[in-house]
């Protein structure tokens, strides 16, 4: 399962070749590099480690240090672990560029969503709302009834105001319209989480079907 880290550029939108407009979100990923491969007799588990935009080395830890070193690689601000497909191998120092990827390909993309703070009901569930006319309501953004009297408690999971957005969010099967090794850039089909200049991962959709999840109620793109 071929995965890379990136960034979030923005949205724009291209042509096909057929003339019609496709809205698209430009992603600059990679180079990665594998810093290290996680076994099952040693870690317990198994999973690729790689690292993301190079960074000065004042400013890792001593831990990490030693990993980059033996690596043989230059110190990375973002450090992240993939499970590997069936088949897949790779070799400490190996890097990963958008080549990985070629245009037609489904991804998941994995980021953290715009953070609205706190916020209504009307807002972080999309609730319609009271009337303003004819003296009918006096609270017309409020969520109104949040349970029966006789119960004496609210259930849980009760849809009402809080902390909006600001959560680990999946979008899935989104399609690669085009690749930019030149640049490094991956222009996706549609919207991903999280706003300008966030951290997103790429992975390649195991299914491989065009499937879009939406945002949990909590959450926001």
């Amino acid at each position: 399962m071929a995965a890379i880290v990136g960034r979030k550029v923005g949205m724009t939108q291209i042509f096909d070749a057929a003339g019609n407009v496709v809205p698209v979100t430009v992603v600059q990923a990679g180079p990665c590099v594998v810093t290290n491969v996680r076994t099952a007799k040693r870690d317990g588990y198994v999973a690729v480690q790689v690292g993301f935009e190079v960074v000065p080395e004042r400013k890792v830890t001593k831990a990490m240090k030693g990993v980059f070193a033996k690596a043989k690689t230059a110190p990375r601000r973002v450090v992240r672990e993939f499970e590997p497909a069936a088949g897949e191998t790779y070799t400490v120092g190996q890097e990963i560029t958008v080549e990985a990827f070629a245009g037609g390909d489904m991804v998941d993309v994995v980021g953290t969503s715009k953070g609205h703070g706190f916020s209504g009901g009307m807002k972080r569930h999309h609730f319609k709302g009271q009337r303003d006319t004819h003296g009918v309501s006096l609270m017309h953004r409020a969520i109104g009834s949040i349970g029966s009297s006789d119960m004496g408690r609210v259930w849980p999971g009760k849809r009402m105001p809080g902390r909006y957005g600001g959560a680990r969010v999946t979008v899935q099967g989104l399609a690669v319209v085009k690749v930019d090794p030149s640049q490094h850039l991956l222009l996706i089909h549609g919207a991903v989480p999280g706003p300008r200049g966030s951290l997103v991962i790429v992975r390649k959709t195991a299914s491989g079907k065009p499937v879009t999840t939406s945002a949990p109620a909590g959450s926001a793109t």
